[in-house]
């Protein structure tokens, strides 16, 4: 045998499981400690997207339990419509198996490559098959499969199938035992808090070894899954074209027409009259230099841009803030969602939010959270075109200091929702530098920088004038009551003093003798309606008027009160306490209102 033979006898096609068997760092699994968050992260999306598909509010279970040295059961459990006991082989048991790679729309996952790399990793480190309970409907029963794949010919192996009795109505549940650590368990609680933030729809409950977290939804509006649409003449390429062409067996007008997005009669005769071919010819028939003539009419017509109200699914501004507001308390948060744009044929729409103050850190780099169709983008955050965008924003010019991205007590957050939104690699760590796409981050950076400058700048003006209302409130009754020493007389009341200075209303807060006083003056010429805060570590059992409502939030007492308050007529509240706390005023303009604490 001579040396070509000898090496053509060892020549033989390999398998995408053998591949990735090798290779699986390229799917985010390239370590023990990430291996747990690329599982979780992978069976969440495929939970969140069932979900939505079913119009299901997600109720979700993530579980992380340690069942021998180094080695953990991850658990994910949903409420989705459950999958065919024919399928769940298939589901996770098979590499590049799914419904989304052929749909052209915005989903988590599309590849149908996750899940199965999860259980193919298991099947690496510990060997022990995957587990998956899945049940469709109550007047089904439920199945439980215990599964391998095989990785020579990336076909799922069933260990075991039963028919069982489960509790849940409809759902799926997936157990995974592999070799990794809860090294980067803050990490991996990011990643819940920010899937909670970006789908406010869902409840997330996590058991991470005994260690509980409830991610409440922010919402109870169902989302409505995107619809799939035809692929769009300037996104196309030879090779799909001619397999569109060759599986048609329409006229090549009709083809057109019914095989592409935005495509009508007029825009249809004018590819056809560029490409020089028959509008009568079939499809099916085309040479590829007839193809390549076609593909180069197509992309030269001007066509409408894709439907993206059909195919993307975006957060909305007003559910961006409640998500925010539910995990993160901060002094200041705007959201803007832009309108969409096309690159290459696909839409997208970018979203983005920044928040300041609260309790964010004031020190370092500002908190940056990218996300990708509603998934979080935990990695590589120096080679995301996001971050890239955000950088490249000056900063300085809305009054914040900047190292690249902002930095001090800033929050921001920025989704890129699109039908096929251009990942620098499978694991899908980060977003590629599309022109498109940083152009229109950096455009709704500069128009949140806008809004937080103009905050910044009311809170700078508030606070001189809160300081010079404590002046006013603090130095006039101690100057009335000197000068009435001096005259030897009663000293006069200095409220209608205040409110020709101020014209405003003023609420004041102070502490004299264990008594806690709260006046609220309205030194202006209208009646107003006021909600009255005050967070204290004073529980005001003996508060006069009785507070409306008390709430216990650790060890303080946040107290509310409502009062209607005439044109110069002032409102007080007394109890007993030290004067710690805040207080805080609702219901007023903040142009109107001064708020003044004697006890600070």
């Amino acid at each position: 045998m001579d040396l070509a033979e000898e090496l053509a006898s060892k020549q033989r096609s390999i398998s995408v499981a053998e591949f990735f068997e090798k290779n699986k760092h390229l799917l985010g699994f390239d370590s023990p400690t990430r291996g747990i968050i690329t599982t979780i992260k992978e069976a969440v999306d495929n939970s969140l997207d069932a979900c939505e598909e079913a119009e299901i509010l997600p109720d979700i279970y993530v579980g992380i339990k340690k069942t021998d040295k180094d080695v953990f059961r991850i658990i994910v459990e949903d409420n989705g419509p459950g999958i065919t006991p024919a399928q769940v082989p298939f589901v996770f048991g098979k590499l590049l198996y799914g419904s989304r790679f052929h749909q052209i729309r915005q989903s988590r996952g599309q590849q149908g490559i996750g899940i199965s790399a999860a259980v193919l990793y298991a099947q690496l480190t510990t060997g022990i098959p995957a587990v998956v309970t899945s049940r469709t409907g109550h007047k089904n029963p439920a199945y439980r499969f215990e599964l391998l794949i095989k990785t020579e010919t990336n076909e799922p192996e069933i260990v075991k199938e039963e028919e069982i009795v489960w509790d849940r109505m409809h759902g799926t549940r997936i157990e995974i035992e592999f070799k990794s650590s809860l090294a980067a368990k803050k990490r991996l609680l990011d990643y819940l808090r920010y899937t909670s933030v970006v789908n406010p729809h869902a409840r997330i409950r996590a058991d991470i070894d005994g260690d509980l977290h409830n991610f409440e939804r922010a919402s109870d509006e169902v989302i409505i899954a995107p619809k799939a649409i035809a692929p769009h003449p300037h996104g196309i390429e030879l090779g799909l074209l001619k397999r569109m062409a060759a599986l048609s067996d329409k006229s090549l007008k009709e083809f057109l027409i019914d095989g592409f997005s935005r495509v009508g009669d007029k825009n249809a005769d004018e590819i056809i009259a560029i490409s020089g071919l028959k509008q009568t010819r079939k499809t099916s028939g085309l040479k590829i230099e007839e193809l390549k003539s076609l593909l180069s009419a197509m992309q030269t017509v001007s066509v409408p841009p894709p439907p993206a109200s059909q195919c993307l699914s975006p957060i909305g501004e007003e559910m961006i803030i409640k998500g925010i507001d539910k995990e993160f308390e901060l002094d200041f948060v705007k959201a803007k969602t832009r309108k969409s744009q096309v690159f290459s044929g696909n839409p997208f729409i970018i979203e983005a939010a920044i928040g300041y103050g609260g309790k964010l850190e004031s020190e370092g780099s500002a908190t940056l959270m990218r996300f990708a169709n509603r998934v979080p983008l935990l990695y590589q955050q120096g080679a995301c075109a996001i971050t890239n965008a955000v950088s490249q924003v000056n900063w300085r010019s809305y009054n914040l200091s900047q190292q690249g991205i902002p930095t001090g007590p800033v929050m921001i957050l920025v989704h890129v929702a699109s039908t096929n939104v251009p990942f620098t690699s499978e694991s899908k760590d980060a977003v590629a530098a599309i022109d498109e796409i940083e152009k229109e981050i950096i455009l709704v950076m500069q128009d949140l920088g806008r809004e937080l400058k103009n905050f910044l700048s009311r809170r700078d003006k508030n606070k001189q004038e809160e300081e010079r209302a404590r002046a006013v409130c603090s130095l006039l009754p101690d100057i009335a009551a000197k000068v009435s020493e001096i005259v030897e007389k009663p000293a006069p009341d200095t409220a209608p003093l205040e409110a020709q200075i101020m014209r405003k209303v003023v609420a004041k807060k102070q502490t004299i003798n264990g008594i806690v006083e709260i006046t609220v003056s309205n030194h202006t010429r209208s009646p107003v309606s006021v909600t009255v805060y005050n967070m204290s570590e004073g529980s005001a059992v003996d508060a006069k008027p009785k507070t409306d409502f008390t709430d216990v939030i650790g060890n303080e007492y946040n107290k509310l009160w409502k009062a209607d308050i005439e044109p110069e007529s002032a409102w007080k509240a007394t109890y007993s306490g030290t004067g710690s706390g805040t207080l805080d005023i609702r219901g007023v303009d903040e142009k109107k209102l001064v708020v003044v604490d004697l006890d600070a």
